[in-house]
């Protein structure tokens, strides 16, 4: 399987692994990249001295490409970039900022810079600053999100027909046959989180897979909007969110609700009632936690069956 995506990064399959905070450490991104996909380490909820950490623990367990996600409102940021730089990391995901900012200086490097947007608007700026490719992520996407509720249904195509550089979709998509209709609506690969959020190799706490796993239609929901936009499963923190937009909240009163640390409670401590349980709609066609490779084979497989499926209608 060979296109723009998989020549850019040097990959098997246009198969990329989200970035999660949480989820996303070495062992899950040596795996996605062994199979064939490119993994990726997420940054966002490591200091930097564990950042060095899990990208020499990624080199010595795989020889393939992988990345790092870089949330461009991480407070030691650039601490995160001489380290990126330092142990020559390929490719680098950058979000949640202006690409502006260090597309330039992590290009005179050597290093393939991918930006991830939620609207048109974006994805040219992200152009315009020089990326090599972009991230469309639609609202079904779980964690931070765009505030437009864009759907990936609506915003790749729109995303495709305004750039020229490649385009990688994200949101909603766990499945092969979901990768097929996301390059049939012009996406040049896919990026999953969710699916690898509930595998063997993630950093997520058990009793969060289990959540995933457990998860059906409607359990998610996008909240938190003055703030940063997020989905959640609706456990019992979502439902003191809820309960503090029905009696008014003021964005003060958000914000101290909040608090500090909520992802990093629900996510990788595991605590299912007072933390932020992120994760997309996919989750409803998840039901069983796999490791990373097999994720992987079942993407390939599923997409060349629903390709040969489709390939004998006739209209």
């Amino acid at each position: 399987m060979t296109n723009k995506i998989t020549q850019l990064f040097g990959i098997q399959y246009p198969i990329v692994q989200g970035g999660m905070i949480w989820c996303s450490g070495w062992r899950l991104a040596s795996a996605v990249s062994n199979a064939g996909g490119l993994g990726i380490i997420g940054s966002g909820s490591m200091y930097p001295d564990v950042l060095d950490e899990h990208i020499q623990k990624c080199k010595a367990a795989t020889n393939k490409p992988f990345a790092v996600n870089l949330p461009m409102l991480y407070p030691d940021i650039d601490k995160h970039i001489e380290t990126i730089i330092k142990h020559k990391v390929p490719i680098v995901f950058t979000s949640a900022g202006n690409p502006k900012t260090y597309t330039a200086h992590l290009k005179q490097h050597g290093i393939t810079v991918v930006h991830v947007v939620a609207s048109v608007k974006f994805a040219l700026k992200a152009q315009e600053a020089g990326v090599d490719a972009i991230v469309a992520e639609g609202f079904e996407a779980g964690g931070h999100n765009g505030r437009d509720e864009t759907t990936t249904l609506c915003l790749i195509p729109m995303v495709k027909q305004a750039v020229q550089i490649p385009v990688v979709s994200a949101g909603g998509i766990g499945t092969g046959r979901g990768m097929l209709a996301a390059m049939a609506l012009g996406a040049d690969g896919v990026q999953l989180g969710s699916r690898f959020a509930a595998t063997v190799e993630s950093s997520a706490n058990q009793a969060f897979k289990q959540e995933i796993v457990k998860a059906k239609e409607g359990d998610t929901m996008l909240t938190l909007k003055e703030i940063t936009p997020v989905r959640l499963i609706k456990n019992p923190f979502y439902q003191k969110v809820e309960a503090a937009y029905q009696n008014g909240a003021n964005l003060e009163e958000l914000t101290t609700l909040l608090g500090r640390g909520r992802a990093k409670r629900g996510m990788f401590e595991g605590d299912l009632e007072e933390g932020e349980l992120e994760i997309g709609q996919i989750s409803g066609l998840i039901n069983e936690i796999k490791t990373a490779g097999e994720v992987v084979e079942d993407l390939v497989n599923e997409f060349r069956a629903a390709q040969e499926e489709i390939s004998g209608i006739v209209l």
